[in-house]
């Protein structure tokens, strides 16, 4: 028998019948012989409902008192969820991310994951009872106080587990059946990725996929845990996430497949073996691009008539990376008037009126003329590892968005990603005109939202 890991988002969990159902799909599991621990988010839109009140009461709360009322909704999802586990006779114990051995620093709202001891963990699963663990926080190694991880915190709970755990698989559920082409809410013939390497998955998830967060797939990469992205909703293969071939894995309470299997098996017919409803995979060849991602929260500084001469960059540089903002993409362009350039640079909205603030601060001493920012753009990314060895990838992206009549403002490339900026009123038609013109469409709807508002 396996340890399962299972991770349940918010539109899972989202009211009384959807845990019921989570429910019976977790005891499946325990009934057939299997250990299983299942970290849960907040019910619903519970977290921003919580933020909301927050800000009710005052604009700016304390983040330590924050992060205390914000780890009520994972506290409130996880003990409901084991009365109907043990409501369904299943023995079932709840416990808070400090109770799981989470150990975080000291920061609040973005806490990193320094180590996890999951003694008492390991006591219930021993004891043969599932252990239900509150996801997106922790307790600080040094303060002693309630963290949290930050948004989608709840997936690198359930990864750090895994891995801690040694778990044959961490599943991740949510609202659709897996990692797909394009966002279904936007593209709704996206088509369902059977199988995806962990550089793929990282590289969709930082540049705007929200089907797993970041972290979590660099802590999957880093300690070999296979991810499979499915849906509390169907009983589908979902998505695979490793870069494992030999990996066996569970993927129903009484079915394994080995990781290289999984393209072929989900393309031929539904067999005695995999007793599922799966969807027909785009072919056995791997395709050149894997997906295309989104951002439509990011802002755009840009730094007019920087002295073109050694150090000036470097101190603009310097002063946005004080704040702790997290620059993503950048372009220099030379002036043909005199020796000044301007620098543009993206970043999270969130980030942008600290680093404002502090290159305002910085006028003097960089000895720029003007500073502009634009929150009116979005970002649209093509991964795919098949980039490395098929030209003309970016001729196919510029052509399509030129014959679309959308302008491209920022290029960014690496080996299987390329990403540009455009007017975010375009973002949606641009992502709909890229996904067509690399052959992602399916030919029929294989995309189902199930739930979630989105928010």
């Amino acid at each position: 028998m396996s340890l399962v890991v299972q991770k349940f988002g918010g539109s899972s969990v989202a009211d009384a019948a959807s845990i019921k159902r989570v429910a019976d799909r977790i005891a499946k599991y325990s009934k057939a012989g299997h250990q299983v621990v299942v970290v849960v988010s907040a019910m619903g839109d519970t977290t921003d409902e919580l933020i909301d009140l927050a800000e009710q009461v005052t604009p700016a709360p304390p983040a330590r008192e924050l992060d205390m009322l914000l780890t009520a909704g994972e506290r409130i999802s996880m003990a409901v969820l084991s009365m109907a586990l043990n409501a369904d006779g299943v023995d079932a114990r709840a416990y808070t991310g400090s109770q799981a051995g989470v150990i975080t620093d000291e920061v609040h709202g973005r806490a990193h994951i320094l180590k996890v001891t999951p003694g008492r963990i390991r006591d219930a699963l021993e004891a043969g009872s599932v252990a239900i663990v509150a996801g997106f926080q922790g307790v600080s190694q040094t303060t002693k106080d309630i963290t949290t991880l930050g948004r989608g915190g709840s997936d690198t709970t359930a990864v750090a587990l895994a891995a801690a755990l040694e778990a044959d698989v961490c599943e991740i559920y949510s609202d659709v059946d897996g990692v797909f082409t394009a966002d279904p809410r936007i593209v709704p013939s996206a088509r369902r990725v059977p199988l995806i390497s962990c550089e793929e998955m990282l590289d969709l998830a930082a540049n705007g996929a929200k089907i797993l967060m970041v972290r979590s797939v660099e802590y999957a990469r880093r300690y070999g845990v296979p991810l499979h992205v499915r849906s509390s909703y169907s009983g589908r293969l979902g998505t695979i996430v490793s870069d494992d071939p030999e990996r066996v894995i569970p993927i129903d309470p009484d079915v394994t497949v080995r990781t290289a299997d999984v393209v072929r098996r989900d393309a031929a017919d539904p067999s005695k073996e995999l007793p599922m409803d799966f969807v027909p995979a785009p072919g056995l060849e791997a395709p050149i691009i894997s997906g295309v991602a989104h951002d439509r929260s990011q802002g755009k500084i840009t730094v007019v008539e920087v002295p073109d001469s050694p150090g000036k960059a470097a101190l603009l540089f310097d002063v946005v990376a004080a704040t702790g903002a997290n620059i993503d993409m950048i372009v220099q362009n030379t002036s043909t008037t005199d020796d000044t350039v301007a620098i543009s640079l993206t970043l999270p909205e969130s980030d942008a009126p600290a680093a404002l603030a502090a290159i305002e601060a910085a006028h003097e001493a960089i000895g720029y003329s003007e500073v502009r920012y634009d929150d009116q753009i979005g970002k649209v990314s093509i991964v795919g590892a098949g980039m490395k060895s098929h030209p003309g990838v970016s001729a196919t992206l510029f052509r399509s968005l030129g014959e679309a009549g959308i302008n491209i403002d920022m290029i960014s490339t690496s080996e299987i990603r390329l990403s540009v900026v455009t007017d975010v009123s375009r973002l949606d038609d641009a992502v709909r005109v890229i996904h067509s013109a690399f052959g992602l469409d399916a030919e029929q709807t294989e995309a189902v939202v199930y739930g979630g508002t989105g928010r």
